[in-house]
Parts: C-alpha cells; sequence; structure tokens
C-alpha cells in the first residue's frame, strides 16, 4: 500500500496569507503545504481521504482514473471544500463519499444542489454513505476501520487501514478507540505547532506522546503551520522514528 501526502498544512495553508516569516518566504517546496489531504492506493484501489479547497491542485499530478472512495474526518471546510471539484471522476461512475452523520447531513445543507430530484447537467454525483466508528468497511481491496477522535469539543472520524492509522485535527481520543489503534506500524497525526496550547488541536509534544503511547513504529506529523519552522530544522528537532510530512512525500505501508 503507498500513501501519498497531498497537502499537510492546517486550516490556513503555508505560506499563511500575509505573512513574511522565513518559512513562509523559504524556496524549499516542502515548506509549501496545502490543506492536509492523503491519496492511498492498494492493489488497484484508490482512496482519498478529505478534499479541501485545494484539491483540484493536488490531484493535478495524479493519475486520472477512477476514484473507489473518499473518506472525509469532518465538516470543516479546509477538509471538504473541494468536493465540487471531484465532478472530472464522475466520468468513471458516482463518486462514493463516506463520513459519519453529522457530515453528510451537513453536506446536504452546504451542497443542497447535488441532491435534489432533478439534477442540473454537469453537477457532481455523489453517494453518501453514513458510517458508524468501529464498524469495518471494505473498499475495494481494503479493509478501514472508522474510529472517533475529538477535535476539541466536536467527534470526528479518523481512520485504521491496516497497520496504518490515519488522524487529523485530534485534540484527544476516548480509550475505547485508542484501544483499536494497538499494533499499528504507521501513524500519520496532525501536530499543529511546538508550543501555545490550542482548544482543538494537539501540539508536537502531545503527538509524540501519542505516538508513543501506542506504540507506532513510525509517526509522520501533518497538519502543520507555518510556526513549525523551517523543514530541514524542524525535523532535526525530532526524536527518532518521527518525521514531519510534507506535500507531494510518497510513503510504502
Amino acid at each position: 500500500m503507498q500513501l501519498t501526502f497531498l497537502g499537510t498544512g492546517t486550516s490556513g495553508g503555508v505560506p499563511s496569507l500575509g505573512c513574511h516569516c522565513e518559512v513562509c518566504t523559504s524556496t524549499d517546496p516542502r515548506d509549501k503545504r496545502y490543506r492536509s489531504a492523503v491519496f492511498i492506493e492498494n492493489e488497484g484501489t484508490r482512496l482519498l481521504i478529505d478534499a479541501g479547497p485545494d484539491i483540484r491542485m493536488q490531484l493535478m499530478p495524479l493519475d486520472f482514473k477512477p476514484l473507489d472512495g473518499v473518506l472525509l474526518t469532518h465538516i470543516h471546510y479546509d477538509h471538504v471544500a473541494g468536493i465540487d471539484d471531484l465532478r472530472g471522476f464522475c466520468v468513471f461512475g458516482d463518486i462514493n463519499i463516506y463520513a459519519d452523520e453529522a457530515t453528510v447531513k451537513a453536506l446536504k445543507i452546504t451542497m443542497p444542489y447535488c441532491f435534489t430530484e432533478k439534477l442540473y447537467p454537469g453537477v457532481p454525483l455523489l453517494n453518501l454513505h453514513t458510517i458508524q466508528p468501529l464498524q469495518p468497511l471494505t473498499i475495494g481491496s481494503l479493509e478501514i476501520l472508522p474510529l472517533q477522535v475529538m477535535h476539541g469539543r466536536m467527534p470526528i472520524m479518523a481512520y485504521r487501514i491496516g497497520k496504518l492509522a490515519y488522524i487529523t485535527d485530534m485534540k484527544t481520543i476516548d480509550p475505547s478507540q485508542e484501544e483499536a489503534l494497538q499494533g499499528i506500524d504507521t501513524l500519520v497525526v496532525n501536530a499543529l505547532r511546538w508550543e501555545r496550547e490550542h482548544h482543538s488541536h494537539m501540539l508536537v509534544p502531545d503527538a509524540i506522546e501519542f505516538s508513543r503511547r501506542i506504540g507506532a513504529k513510525r509517526t509522520f506529523l501533518t497538519h502543520l503551520t507555518h510556526k513549525i519552522g523551517l523543514h530541514d530544522e524542524a525535523n532535526a528537532r525530532l526524536p527518532e522514528g518521527f518525521q514531519f510530512a510534507y506535500d507531494g512525500l510518497k510513503i510504502e505501508i
């Protein structure tokens, strides 16, 4: 299984609008971060996790082939605003979107033109599937276990796929959900910045502690602000087994 990081930035992306810090003005492409999303391929199955406002540009470098499914973590703009841009994939058939009940309901409100009785020509054809935490699903060759984590006070979805766990926007996790993460090899998890507590996101020290608690063998940190610092310098501060992900990074699982 191969995972491609399409985006590793937080809700505002990096560079941050109006900022002239050393990260936002860096010429290193690893310091340029679209909004967080990943693409997973396994034995012919192609899966997207989240589709934020940058998704059109994020998908441009990839082969244009059918998408077998889109997993959503939650309804926030930086994770769903690009769903309409997936309409091109409708040449292969309807797009299957998997999300929790709250996100499914919200999509029908934010994208009402996709769910009317009479759809106008060209509208993206979306099949919404409501999923539940700890209730497995199969998409093509992939066995997926949805999990619930807390984004502040908001329950959102995370996903375990084999030995991989993908978690973004997490602040806390219930022990019943954390137990399902035991035995993973690769953890992708959010780490907003180094310091200054945030009400709904983990910081880098939180992510390191969480990874060690569940016993992940290697951890890639994502959903990063420009406060992380220049890529090489920031990576040098991390302990062994931890790495800041960057846009375009491909890893084998």
